[in-house]
């Protein structure tokens, strides 16, 4: 089932042609990524698909709910990660933080639960973005370069929360400068002149 069909979106700043006629689609249960060098429109791209920026021209439809973790986290320096789990509690109508504590618990962010944002490093704000992002269990999730600043261990549990992600039949679009682990990608388009390239057939390198 397609859950994300993008059609021929056009964006420009002034005289600056970013996107130029951007077109794909994902289904259900796929983990997709998107790379291109730094400059090449991926954060705008990735901004019009949650409903952040309007394209020029072109459309995008999107079925079910969707989560969005943008590459700089939006957090408050003075609350605390609770708070902030609260918070978006609140603004999701979600009966309980259940779920973002157990996300918080597998990214081994627990023990910050009441520190305050302005103490954390960046690793550890990254995390929190990301489970903003996913406390509502949307249908289809969009990650700005979601592992920026995480350690080791961290970067593969993230992995493990894509797949598992993936089994549950959620969509999950990842946007990166770098094409890392593109193995355990189902697909990987590549943003190039304001136009993704089509992925390679199968079999082909």
């Amino acid at each position: 089932m397609v859950v994300l069909r993008v059609t021929a979106v056009h964006k420009g700043f002034g005289s600056r042609q970013v996107l130029r006629g951007v077109s794909f689609e994902a289904r259900a249960g796929q983990l997709v990524g998107i790379v291109g060098e730094n400059g090449a429109g991926k954060t705008t791209l990735l901004r019009i698909l949650s409903g952040d920026l309007r394209p020029d021209d072109g459309h995008v439809d999107l079925v079910g709910a969707r989560g969005y973790c943008p590459q700089y986290p939006v957090l408050d320096e003075e609350l605390t990660v609770r708070q902030h789990l609260r918070l978006f509690q609140v603004a999701y109508r979600l009966p309980s933080p259940d779920r973002a504590l157990r996300l918080i618990g597998t990214l081994s962010a627990a023990g910050y639960l009441d520190a305050p944002v302005k103490v954390l490093s960046g690793g550890t704000r990254q995390k929190l973005n990301l489970v903003l992002a996913l406390m509502h269990d949307p249908d289809v999730v969009l990650l700005d370069e979601p592992y920026q600043g995480f350690d080791w261990e961290t970067y593969l549990r993230f992995w493990d929360l894509a797949r598992e992600l993936k089994d549950r039949g959620r969509t999950v679009i990842i946007v990166s400068h770098l094409a890392h682990d593109t193995e355990r990608l189902d697909v990987l388009h590549h943003l190039r002149d304001g136009t993704l390239a089509p992925p390679p057939a199968a079999g082909t390198a």
